[in-house]
């Protein structure tokens, strides 16, 4: 059975209708009390995209929410990010009472604004659910704070100031939350140890074998599915644990696994190049002459 396309809601106005609510404040700008949803059985809601920036806090949920294969109850409380076009598969069951809180925000909204630029380095907008942020009882207590400012402000109507005012408490709210990300990725060490665990048993698996030169270079979307995680997660988890991105760690991986096969073996640049996955040996020899400011025959010759 053909799955259906992703339900498109392009507008808040939209959102707000299929969950049962008044009309928005503003048209760009929007809180939403989850305690006031009054519909979400609505099956355009299942499989959807937004053409807005959504960030949620999801807490004391009674019942279970059910998104992709995966059900999750939100006892203790969670943020999750959603970009703009970001497919989204979620099942609410009957007995569901919502507790919590989501901004929309439409990019027109933030356009005029630097913070329109800088979106893109918040990684967590691309984050599946299944790595929202957790955060502690006194980070929910700051973050409380700063909604009751945005709450504030949308509530009491637009002015010359509300815009600026949204904007500051907003980039404010997302640089916490990019500071408690970076914080659990390093309190929740053994997990993210077990995945570079991981990581690297399946690397040394995928040269160690014939895969690389039957599948190519692995690619960062490669490792993220086999791990499990979205490479927006993968990548900025990397980045905090190790100091590098997940793109440079498969990167480093490759020239160590290269300079391997020229200490250790007979095997023509070209042959390394073809085991390591490359179809052009070329794109071999500019990668290592990059990193290593050798050439591969030059880095052989100085070995032996």
């Amino acid at each position: 059975m053909k799955e259906s396309s992703p339900y498109p809601i392009r507008t808040i106005a939209e959102y707000h209708q299929l969950l049962g609510l008044p009309k928005p404040r503003h048209p760009l700008f929007s809180v939403i009390d989850h305690q006031d949803v009054t519909q979400f059985s609505d099956d355009r809601l299942r499989t959807k995209t937004y053409g807005f920036y959504t960030i949620s806090m999801k807490k004391g949920y009674v019942g279970t929410m059910k998104y992709g294969q995966t059900y999750y109850d939100f006892d203790e409380g969670a943020m999750v990010f959603h970009g703009p076009r970001q497919v989204i598969t979620s099942e609410l069951t009957d007995e569901l009472q919502l507790r919590g809180w989501s901004l929309l925000i439409h990019p027109d909204f933030i356009h005029p604004y630097p913070l329109f630029n800088r979106l893109k380095a918040y990684g967590f907008f691309s984050y599946a659910l299944s790595e929202a942020l957790h955060p502690s009882e006194q980070e929910i207590q700051l973050i409380e704070t700063l909604m009751g400012t945005i709450r504030y402000e949308y509530q009491a109507g637009i002015d010359n100031f509300s815009q600026d005012i949204l904007i500051s408490q907003l980039e404010l709210l997302l640089n916490y939350c990019n500071r408690f990300y970076h914080r659990q990725f390093l309190t929740r060490k053994k997990a993210n140890h077990d995945v570079l665990s991981r990581l690297e048993a399946w690397l040394q698996d995928y040269f160690a074998t014939d895969k690389a030169a039957r599948l190519g270079v692995p690619t960062v979307q490669q490792v993220a599915d086999q791990l499990q995680l979205s490479t927006a997660y993968l990548s900025d988890m990397l980045r905090v644990l190790t100091g590098q991105s997940a793109q440079q760690h498969l990167t480093d991986h490759v020239i160590e696994r290269g300079k391997e096969l020229l200490a250790t073996t007979s095997l023509t640049v070209g042959e390394i190049a073809f085991r390591l996955g490359y179809e052009n040996p070329q794109g071999f020899h500019k990668l290592f002459k990059a990193k290593t400011q050798q050439t591969p025959l030059a880095f052989r010759a100085a070995m032996n």
